[in-house]
């Protein structure tokens, strides 16, 4: 039913990740393979191919969904539906900055500060274009083809570049200036297609499952028993996505409390139940949380 499209290069290994944690396992013959299967029922096709090419390819209807950086989407200007942010990227839950940069030591403190003609290199010359145009900038854009941050100042004055960190600008002598645009990564559906009311309902379903598994990322189920003198107490020390569930124990006057924590809350967490009162304390792995 559904040509799915997801991105080869940084962020593959993280997009694969998510796939399997969402139950829809990509498989391949190898690494290097751009063909790939999901063995379910809503998915016909896979490939894997370069992010920068994906918004186009789903907005012609090659493919009806792919992943790809709202920074590819805004590059290319392609005409596609976004079903839904996905909060991860090659190493983090943050999103990717793209980024105005000059020399730590130029007299610069924003983009007015620049003056017409100046030199900017970029992987990114559409944007970098309108930047400057909205602004009102006649700059010099010369598209990069990597070791972006190198090229200041000899070759250029300025760069847009995207980081997640600002550690590379950094170590390379680069001060960021300006913010061009916050890409999360995106699940993208070509307009047809989301038209189509049975893909719809299936591009739909595999926001629900990957979605889930991004929500349960960092989080841990918590279960315990407890009497009605310290139930307060305990109930108080757990936070929670809602009130955590209290269930009257049968022929006691004690509970069952069971609560959504995060998982880097857990090694102080379990002490204080203790301490509080609370027995049997069991915590669980989550695999999906659906709203």
């Amino acid at each position: 039913m559904l040509r799915l499209v997801l991105p080869k290069g940084s962020l593959e290994r993280a997009t694969l990740q998510l796939f399997e944690d969402a139950d829809l396992p990509v498989d391949r013959a190898s690494d290097v393979d751009y063909r790939a299967t999901i063995d379910d029922p809503r998915i016909d096709d896979v490939r894997i191919l370069r992010p920068q090419e994906i918004p186009r390819y789903v907005a012609d209807g090659l493919f009806d969904l792919g992943i790809a950086g709202r920074d590819c989407v805004e590059e290319t200007g392609a005409d596609v539906v976004t079903l839904t942010e996905l909060h991860y990227s090659k190493a983090t839950a943050k999103p990717a900055h793209i980024v105005l940069a000059v020399a730590a030591d130029a007299p610069v403190s924003s983009v007015a500060d620049l003056r017409n003609g100046v030199r900017v290199h970029t992987e990114y010359p559409e944007m970098t274009r309108r930047y400057f145009e909205k602004h009102g900038i006649e700059a010099s854009i010369s598209f990069s083809y990597g070791a972006t941050e190198a090229k200041v100042p000899e070759i250029a004055d300025a760069v847009v570049e995207l980081t997640e960190t600002g550690r590379a600008l950094r170590a390379a002598g680069l001060k960021i200036v300006d913010t061009v645009l916050v890409s999360y990564t995106e699940l993208i559906a070509n307009p047809q297609a989301y038209e189509d009311a049975e893909r719809r309902k299936a591009m739909e379903q595999v926001v629900t499952l990957l979605s889930g598994a991004l929500e349960a990322r960092g989080r841990v189920l918590v279960k315990l028993n407890v009497d009605g003198a310290n139930l307060d107490a305990v109930v108080e020390l757990l936070p929670s996505l809602k009130a955590p569930t209290v269930s009257k124990l049968f022929g006691a006057e004690a509970y069952a409390v069971e609560a959504v924590v995060a998982k880097s809350e857990i090694n102080t967490l379990i002490p204080a139940l203790r301490d509080h009162g609370a027995t049997g304390i069991i915590e669980l792995p989550i695999s999906k949380i659906v709203h």
